[in-house]
């Protein structure tokens, strides 16, 4: 259960959560929804991401896995950075093993916990 501070810093924000273990996207959009988010997607791939990115209006920020089924999810950072959209890195990934432009970004443990990326994203 999320605390209400989270779920108030969470609450009417939208999210774009990119994930493409089924399980778990649904867990985590499920979650996201308890506590007032809007979420966008989820959707399991690079090419989906973009073109959401590209015909959704505003978004407030995003849950990235890494590894979408072998393929890095890297371009999709890009594209959220070109728009000053605040992520998170969802992997098991040790920021060492990241990319060099990738190791400021701030990782979240899989399953994301919603108190961690409210506090990640929003302050």
């Amino acid at each position: 259960m999320i605390d209400p501070i989270s779920a108030f810093a969470l609450r009417g924000r939208r999210i774009l959560v990119v994930e493409d273990e089924y399980m778990m996207a649904d867990d985590v959009q499920h979650d996201l929804e308890q506590a007032g988010v809007e979420v966008v997607g989820p959707v399991p791939s690079v090419a989906d991401a973009l073109k959401l990115i590209a015909a959704e209006g505003a978004l407030d920020g995003a849950i990235l896995d890494v590894n979408l089924r072998g393929e890095k999810a890297y371009p999709v950072a890009d594209a959220l950075r070109e728009r000053a959209v605040p992520f998170v890195l969802a992997t098991g990934y040790e920021t060492w093993s990241l990319p060099e432009a990738y190791k400021d970004v701030p990782r979240c443990d899989k399953p994301v916990d919603l108190r961690q990326l409210a506090r990640t994203l929003f302050g």
